[in-house]
């Protein structure tokens, strides 16, 4: 599958985080505009993989 169209839920991407980050608190995120990007398709809230990855990228922390 092409990297650009993997889409995963809330719950799969605090799953992808090893349940550091619950959902609700990406719900919080989402209504703060902060967060990863996402996307809605009929309701349903979905994050694209290149998206996340950006974000984590974008927050990491490097050691001095």
């Amino acid at each position: 599958m092409d990297m650009d169209h993997e889409y995963m839920t809330a719950a799969d991407l605090s799953e992808h985080w090893g349940g550091k980050v619950k959902a609700t608190t990406l719900a919080q995120w989402r209504s703060r505009k902060t967060g990863p990007a996402y996307v809605k398709f009929g309701g349903r809230v979905l994050y694209r993989l290149t998206d996340v990855r950006t974000f984590e990228m974008a927050n990491r922390h490097l050691l001095p």
